[in-house]
């Protein structure tokens, strides 16, 4: 994304206003590119036959994301960092409501580079894989932030350690730990 496009995400972001539903629509323009993008990277990690597009997964997370007053004081990457959010728990409820509450029976053991890198997520192991960064957010905040906005976000390190205000490498640091921790936590 040009330097320009930032600029005008930034400004727009500021700019919105929810009883404007002009402002909403220039930003979702504007910033429609980035989120597909996103999406598109989400549902690599689905299942091929997953009933949710990832049209629908970007319209679904701005519907929720411009009801909150959180994007005035967004820039780019936290915008994308709360849509990655908002995108990753849209697809957990997807997979709630798709009955997937089966209390682990016939889960796959996967790690997450290989759920997330080489194999399409099911329900119960989007699932799984939610609990533990649930879990691993509880313990490392920083460290479940790093991962949600690199695997859901597509953030690259230095973008994160610029939205988080700590430096590269205490990012790859964090992807480190959370790695170990998502591992260990999806092999029980």
């Amino acid at each position: 994304m040009s330097d320009e496009l930032v600029g005008t995400v930034t400004r727009l972001l500021h700019d919105y206003r929810p009883d404007d539903p002009a402002s909403g629509q220039r930003l979702f323009e504007a910033i429609y590119p980035e989120l597909r993008r996103v999406a598109g990277g989400l549902m690599r990690h689905e299942r091929p036959n997953h009933t949710m597009q990832a049209t629908e997964l970007v319209h679904d997370a701005f519907v929720r994301l411009v009801d909150q007053t959180v994007l005035r004081d967004a820039d780019r990457p936290r915008f994308l960092g709360i849509a990655a959010r908002a995108m990753r728990q849209i697809l957990v409820d997807h997979a709630r409501s798709r009955g997937a509450e089966k209390r682990g029976a016939g889960l796959e053991r996967v790690t997450l580079d290989d759920a997330l890198a080489q194999h399409g997520l099911d329900a119960e192991n989007l699932l799984a894989l939610d609990a533990a960064m649930e879990s691993l957010a509880a313990r490392e905040p920083r460290a479940a932030r790093v991962v949600e906005l690199k695997v859901f976000g597509g953030l690259t390190a230095q973008e994160i350690g610029g939205l988080l205000d700590v430096s590269k490498r205490t990012v790859d640091g964090d992807w480190a730990l959370a790695r170990l921790w998502i591992t260990r936590a999806l092999r029980g």
